[in-house]
């Protein structure tokens, strides 16, 4: 059986991208809503934003204005908890043992060639290690402040008048007067 390297899919990033419209915002935005922002299909938002409300990332409420807000202050949230929330612990790097493999040991593998732990194998759990201290020193917070400072105060408020727009155009549902509720 063959396994390959596990690696952060394009769930991540658009799971961050969604977070970072949440930064900052009062209201509560539907995965609908924030896959519609970006261009992106909404079921497959709709995939993500459970990961994160079950790792304490967003809070979710329901109703005709409901959806999602951050669970904690953006300073609280690493890429690391955001990146375990959607992908899972998986490790970066799995080893085969290849190294006892080798043709010329036949069915008698050397105790030297297969003692102690695989040097590709360390190798690729300090580079996992490494990445994942990155990540968990990187939060929610300094990434958009960041992008505070890049981006122009009229994206944020044309964000923020494509969201009310959104929001005022949800009504509760009421139902018709031809098809009244039973007394």
């Amino acid at each position: 059986m063959v396994r390959v390297m596990a690696h952060i899919t394009t769930s991540v990033e658009y799971g961050i991208h969604c977070l970072l419209f949440l930064v900052g915002n009062d209201k509560a935005m539907s995965s609908r809503d924030l896959a519609e922002l970006q261009g992106i299909s909404p079921s497959f938002l709709a995939k993500i934003f459970p990961k994160l409300e079950k790792a304490g990332i967003v809070a979710a409420s329901e109703g005709v204005r409901g959806g999602y807000r951050l669970a904690r202050e953006p300073d609280e949230i690493s890429f690391l908890d955001i990146v375990d929330a959607i992908e899972g612990r998986k490790p970066l790097f799995d080893c085969q043992e290849v190294r006892g493999r080798c043709a010329v040991f036949g069915e008698a593998k050397p105790k030297w060639a297969t003692a102690g732990i695989c040097g590709i194998h360390a190798a690729m759990i300090r580079a996992e290690r490494a990445m994942r201290d990155s990540l968990a020193s990187v939060t929610l917070a300094s990434i958009a402040s960041d992008f505070g400072k890049v981006a122009p105060a009229s994206f944020f408020e044309d964000v923020g008048g494509w969201m009310g727009d959104r929001l005022s155009g949800r009504t509760a549902r009421m139902p018709r007067p031809d098809k009244a509720a039973p007394p």
